[in-house]
């Protein structure tokens, strides 16, 4: 059967994963005719918010999707689709071992998930977080295992991870890791560093090791230039209000977006990489 229209399904954890680290991309994509879609793995029940961001909220999981309910509109996203799984928390934390946990779940249960989604909106290109998650989180990390363990396994195998959904086997042609542009996060580090910001305690609750993160280098094999889309991204961040996403602009990370530009970096995972060469668009050879 020959598929005519793109697709684009960006396999995350949390509300605001969409807009932080892929914003620029999913928005570039939805806004030059591609189809993009969603997978959100939790609700984001652990993250903090802020008492006046829970004004007409019940719980900390319908603020969160609410807020990104509003960034994928922005974005131009055609579907977000939910897994179930709940925020696991940060490294150590109590919600690590809670039994609906998205890092307790075993990761092939998680794979499944993720490959009824091929077969039901069949992407050529699918992108998910790099082996660190980002920062580590073990949300991130896990996600990005059950991705990779999906994707390999329809490889091997197109009727893989069968779950009795009556689809068709499918095989996505192309996987991306999200990766952060390690030189300039070096910069972004050691600026803080100058002016005294502790770089190993860094975030909201002061549990991201910034500096360590720096040191892991990921290879770029390619970037999306979404400048021509820049502010439906930072419109999407602002949605994203109990997350900081007002203050994206500002502080350090308001500089390290600026160092940045507006690009977004990609570890091409398969195929496996041309050496040396940087892809501009995701879609190259499709």
């Amino acid at each position: 059967m020959t598929q005519e229209k793109k697709v684009l399904l960006a396999v995350l954890a949390h509300p605001d994963d969409e807009t932080f680290g892929t914003g620029g991309t999913l928005a570039y994509y939805a806004h030059h005719g591609v189809e993009v879609h969603l997978i959100c793995a939790t609700r984001g029940e652990v993250g903090d918010v802020d008492p006046e961001y829970m004004v007409g909220f019940t719980s900390v999981a319908d603020a969160r999707v609410s807020e990104l309910s509003c960034a994928a509109g922005v974005l131009g996203l055609a579907g977000v689709h939910f897994l179930d799984y709940r925020d696991s928390g940060m490294p150590g934390s109590v919600d690590n071992t809670h039994p609906l946990a998205l890092a307790a779940a075993p990761v092939k249960d998680v794979a499944a998930k993720i490959a009824h989604y091929f077969r039901l909106l069949r992407p050529q290109v699918v992108i998910t977080f790099d082996p660190i998650g980002g920062y580590r989180h073990p949300d991130h990390i896990a996600i990005h295992q059950a991705t990779v363990y999906a994707f390999d396994a329809v490889q091997q195998n197109p009727a893989a991870l069968p779950d009795g959904d009556g689809l068709e086997p499918y095989v996505p042609q192309k996987l991306y890791f999200q990766t952060i542009p390690h030189g300039m996060l070096k910069i972004a580090v050691g600026v803080g560093q100058f002016f005294g910001r502790d770089m190993r305690h860094f975030g909201r609750n002061h549990d991201i090791d910034l500096a360590s993160i720096a040191e892991v280098d990921f290879p770029t094999n390619a970037r999306v230039n979404f400048g021509s889309v820049s502010q439906l991204r930072d419109q999407a961040s602002a949605c994203h209000a109990s997350q900081g996403g007002r203050q994206q602009g500002t502080g350090i990370m308001g500089l390290a977006r600026r160092l940045f530009g507006a690009t977004e970096s990609y570890m091409r995972s398969f195929p496996p990489p041309v050496s040396g060469k940087i892809e501009k668009d995701l879609f190259e050879g499709i």
